[in-house]
């Protein structure tokens, strides 16, 4: 599935070997890096901004409080009570549905309670803070990669792709995706780039945020194992095997805090997560909805979800067909295998996709081409899916009145 070059393929190679530190020796697409990075955080801006004045609007008009539904929305009330109070909230419903906080990772509480403690703002108000920075950060992160892959036009069109997603709401409000991917982005652009301490750093820093920033860790760890097993005899940089060995220590350490916590050091956290319903079935829980949905129908959001993961099998089947970088690959394969693996609240398998942003690359570098050969047929591609974007997403927050 991969090339020789399956570390890093910059737009126009550079004079090293792949795996190698790089940082004196950057492709000629990432020396304009700044100046087009501005510009392409800028449309992810104006494309978020318009999404949450759309929001706003169908929030007053049904009067609602927009603000309240952006900070403070299903997840988003966990975590801050988490970053105000500390762990240990639970909620008991039947002996087999327990509610607890542990299942929600600390680096996103952990932040909101530091700005709160340094700044006048409320929790709702920081929540949101922290999480439009990091998403301010992701884009830089996904534009940096596209471009040190493909060129400024690939990395800016994928950065305005991952922001119009149906999903991308959940980049305005006070959730952990846009935290999550801000690391994943960074770790992932710093294995491209052989800066492998810099890669375990931020992979350990993804598995704090999320239960599938897991997934981080497991492209750091395979891109390691590969480049060792490429150099076949060559000496190995001893940043390699350090960066390797941080990426996995976030995630394992929250598991086994939390299997301390519970008296069952490797199996506690998973007891969390199934008495909250989720559990990793290989698929089976998916299926009974599918089949029910199929069956006998439910509302829009249901539906809605089973194409949009559909639509990222295939966009990783194109992925593969375009030879991506391995750290790509497995990145988006785990979060794609999590998603679809996974059972319990199904509606929110397309948030769990929003750090799998690889998987828009073969739809960036096709629009790209489109936009040079026939700019209208382009611009109206990118109408559309604004459209779709702002609309759902506020039909998502205000009107559904379903778990995100």
């Amino acid at each position: 599935m991969t090339h020789p070059s399956t570390l890093a393929r910059p737009a126009r190679p550079a004079r090293a070997q792949s795996g190698d530190r790089v940082d004196s020796l950057p492709s000629r697409a990432a020396r304009g890096l700044p100046a087009a990075m501005v510009t392409a955080v800028g449309l992810f801006a104006a494309a978020r901004l318009t999404g949450v004045l759309v929001l706003a609007a169908t929030a007053w008009a049904t009067g609602r409080n927009p603000l309240y539904l952006l900070g403070r929305s299903w997840d988003s009330a966990w975590y801050l009570w988490i970053a105000s109070h500390g762990y240990g909230r639970t909620f008991h419903f039947s002996p087999t549905v327990v509610h607890s906080d542990l299942a929600f990772f600390p680096l996103y509480p952990a932040v909101v309670r530091a700005v709160t403690t340094l700044t006048p703002l409320s929790s709702g108000v920081a929540g949101l803070l922290v999480s439009w920075l990091a998403a301010g950060a992701a884009a830089c992160g996904i534009y940096a990669i596209g471009a040190h892959l493909h060129g400024r036009a690939v990395g800016t069109t994928l950065v305005l792709l991952w922001a119009l997603l149906p999903h991308s709401v959940v980049l305005s409000m006070a959730y952990t995706e846009p935290v999550l991917t801000a690391f994943a982005a960074w770790s992932l652009y710093a294995v491209l780039t052989g800066r492998w301490l810099w890669a375990g750093t931020l992979a350990a820093l993804a598995g704090l945020a999320r239960p599938n920033g897991v997934a981080v860790a497991a492209a750091v760890l395979a891109a390691a194992v590969y480049e060792a097993g490429r150099r076949r005899g060559r000496k190995v940089p001893h940043r390699l095997w350090t960066g390797a060995a941080l990426a996995p220590l976030g995630w394992g350490g929250y598991v086994l805090w939390v299997g301390v916590r519970k008296g069952d050091p490797l199996g506690g956290y998973f007891e969390v997560q199934r008495l909250w319903g989720s559990r990793f079935d290989f698929g089976a829980g998916s299926l009974r909805f599918a089949k029910h949905l199929l069956l006998h129908g439910d509302r829009f959001v249901f539906p809605m979800t089973m194409v949009i993961v559909a639509a990222g099998v295939l966009l990783y089947a194109l992925l593969l067909a375009d030879r991506a970088p391995l750290p790509l690959l497995v990145h988006s394969g785990v979060l794609l295998l999590i998603a679809l693996g996974g059972s319990g609240f199904f509606e929110s398998k397309p948030r769990f996709l929003l750090p799998a942003f690889p998987l828009l690359l073969p739809l960036a570098r096709a629009l790209v081409r489109t936009a040079r050969a026939r700019p209208w047929h382009a611009t109206v591609v990118v109408g559309a899916l604004a459209g779709l974007s702002f609309a759902y997403g506020a039909y998502l927050v205000v009107i559904a009145h379903t778990p995100l």
